[in-house]
């Protein structure tokens, strides 16, 4: 990660565009310091650099040759340091070389154990290593990467499809080591899957049906199977069931190797971390509902009723459904099927503890009640009465299909009468059933218009926009090409912000208030180096005056010679300054571009193009804005004035460059 990409069609010398996190690290100079310096590294020499290896680079950049040597730099401190210098041409699709890449590998504590030799040996030895192909396998793999990395690079100069470009809407995120210049294809393992796939969605799906399957067999077989004298009964669903048990198994395994979005809205393909992240969360919710209990079947192991009670843990994957509510809630028609199943569920449940509570009734053996209960009422209707308090009696068939019918008409109403509650349990649990339905109705269905408003409120507002637009466009008769561009973008700031106007939000909030949010908002441009000796006022003030703007791939933030207006923060994305189609510098996030303030009032024109290479994310504070709190406090504005130059990664102004 230590590098350094440099401009190979410079007219004077080859500037440097870029330079990684770990050259900085390693040299001990701010990238500000680096960027635009000659690739020859002479701001790296001192006492002991050899002065013909120096020259050999040189020769090489004129040349447009690869070249590797060891040398010795100093740090900014002044401390030495002995480093593997590897050269590495990039060129375009026409083969023409645009960029030099420099890599730096600190040996010095290898250099340190091996036997000092002279500067005559040295000087022999480094230029011999030209010549010759390295032999390490460390450095020929570090030198297989590079290459890779060059690739990747090389296709900054390939014109793609616009579609290809992803949105990049984490503003906060880490820092890459270095910027998105393109966009590629994410490397990953063939072995992990990814959480936003087709397969993985209809994956969820099908595991959401076994839940549902789970949800309605268990206390089914919990309550029913029980009261079979044989276990046909209980072994007539035992195929689905290990069926189901397997791809909870299996989906266990899927999980282990499924990628996930962390908190800082990453998504996260490092396997071990998928494996922690699965530990801590679902992973034994998943595991105890994944227990197969129906292969005691299989082993003809007794089963008691105590087994089917403990299938009941199963239920516990319905947990589940409440993390996938908020990824079906945009969907009107998905919340309610999710509703109404919810709902048929509940009768069901209650449907098993009617039967439970009259079968308890009949084996009572109290001569007040047996007779009296709702089931052995139905064995008379249906004319299969129960003998003896337990013999007889309607199927089990029957049996679940009137307390079926039972418990939905008392949720949904007060009932019919025909099947009717007669002892005191009964009544008491009807007036539960009852009580449970009204607030059933209130809120599940009483909301249901509530919520698909709700969830339709910022749809309707992005329809009526996306109207409005497309009526500006008809009506003023904007070329296709102009016509997509403002689709475009309107479509990608909408992703981003939701529609959401930050200013309008906050304009009736008092300034106090206003002030603290802004500064939040505001809190990485507010921490850079410049900024850190003004006081909490003062930035205070800046905060207020600092506004965000979007950039999409392929749009101009600035052109050559436009009277320039603020200073940018680049929040996410890259761009690239281009003066005469000739790349000047890359810029990622993090960086500062603008220009000095002038003494004087005059206008400042820019010297070069602004363009965004994917969509950015930019944060911006207005020159006159800038000046008028500077003129507030003016103990920081002499120190803002001299320290400006040190922290813009590239100076916009007109001029700049000659000096």
């Amino acid at each position: 990660s230590n590098f350094i990409l440099a401009n190979a069609q410079g007219r004077c010398g080859f500037p440097i565009v870029y330079c990684s996190d770990g050259f900085c690290d390693l040299t001990g100079f701010a990238r500000t310091e680096v960027m635009q310096k000659n690739c020859s590294c002479r701001f790296l020499c001192g006492a002991e650099t050899s002065e013909p290896i120096l020259q050999s680079i040189e020769k090489a950049l004129d040349s447009r040759q690869e070249y590797q040597t060891e040398v010795c730099f100093y740090k900014k401190g002044g401390a030495a340091f002995w480093c593997l210098l590897d050269i590495m041409p990039i060129k375009n699709e026409k083969g023409e070389v645009v960029l030099f890449l420099f890599s730096f590998k600190d040996i010095t504590e290898s250099r340190g154990r091996s036997d000092p030799v002279d500067k005559k040996e040295e000087k022999q030895r480094s230029e011999s290593q030209r010549s010759k192909k390295p032999r390490n396998l460390h450095l020929r793999a570090a030198r297989r990467q590079g290459r890779t990395m060059l690739h990747q690079l090389s296709s900054q100069f390939v014109r793609r499809d616009r579609s290809e470009m992803n949105i990049n809407r984490n503003v906060f995120e880490n820092k890459p080591s270095i910027p998105e210049y393109k966009v590629a294809s994410v490397q990953k393992s063939r072995f992990i899957l990814l959480h936003y796939s087709i397969f993985k969605a209809l994956w969820d799906w099908l595991i959401l049906l076994a839940t549902f399957y789970v949800a309605i067999t268990v206390p089914y077989n919990v309550c029913f199977t029980g009261t079979e004298d044989s276990l046909s009964a209980a072994r007539s669903t035992i195929v689905s069931d290990i069926a189901v048990e397997m791809l909870f198994i299996l989906d266990i395994i899927l999980n282990f190797r499924t990628t996930y979005v962390s908190q800082s809205g990453q998504v996260v393909y490092d396997p071990r971390s998928i494996c922690i992240h699965y530990v801590a969360t679902w992973f034994f919710v998943d595991l105890i509902a994944a227990l197969p209990f129906d292969l005691l079947y299989i082993f003809n192991v007794t089963v008691t009723s105590l087994v089917h009670l403990l299938k009941t843990v199963r239920l516990l994957r319905l947990l589940r459904l409440l993390q996938k509510l908020d990824r079906y809630s945009q969907y009107s028609a998905m919340v309610l099927t999710l509703l109404m199943s919810m709902f048929a569920l509940l009768a069901h449940w209650m449907a098993c503890i009617w039967y439970v509570i009259g079968r308890k009734e009949l084996e009572s053996n109290d001569p007040r009640t047996w007779d009296i209960g709702w089931l052995h009422e139905l064995g008379k209707r249906l004319e299969a009465p129960y003998i003896n308090n337990s013999v007889g009696g309607p199927s089990i068939r029957s049996a679940y299909i009137a307390s079926l019918y039972f418990t939905l008409s008392s949720l949904t109403s007060v009932g019919f009468g025909n099947v009717c509650a007669n002892t005191d349990t009964e009544k008491i649990f009807s007036i539960c059933t009852m009580l449970i339905g009204a607030l059933m109705h209130a809120v599940v269905f009483g909301n249901v218009t509530a919520i698909i408003q709700r969830m339709y409120s910022r749809r309707s507002l992005y329809h009526t926009r996306m109207k409005d637009l497309k009526d500006f466009i008809r009506v003023h008769h904007l070329p296709q090409q102009l016509k997509q561009r403002m689709l475009e973008y309107f479509q990608t700031t909408w992703s981003v912000n939701n529609g959401i106007d930050t200013n309008e939000l906050l304009h009736d909030f008092p300034d106090e208030l206003r002030a603290d949010v802004a500064m939040h908002l505001n809190k990485d441009i507010l921490q850079l180096p410049i900024f850190e000796t003004a006081s909490r006022g003062c930035l205070r003030s800046l905060s207020l005056h600092i506004k965000t703007s979007f950039c999409a791939p392929g749009e101009y933030l600035l052109r050559q010679g436009d009277a320039l207006q603020a200073n940018y923060f680049v929040c996410s994305g890259s761009l690239e300054v281009l003066k005469d189609n000739v790349v000047l510098a890359i810029l990622g996030k993090g960086d500062l571009i603008g220009a000095d303030l002038c003494s004087t009032d005059q206008v400042i024109k820019t010297n070069a193009d602004v363009k965004a290479l994917t969509y950015c994310d930019l944060q911006h504070i207005g020159l006159r804005g800038l000046c008028e709190v500077l003129q507030l406090y003016p103990e920081y504005a002499s120190k803002f004035t001299a320290d400006i130059h040190q922290d813009l990664t590239f100076n916009l102004r007109e001029g700049s460059e000659m000096e």
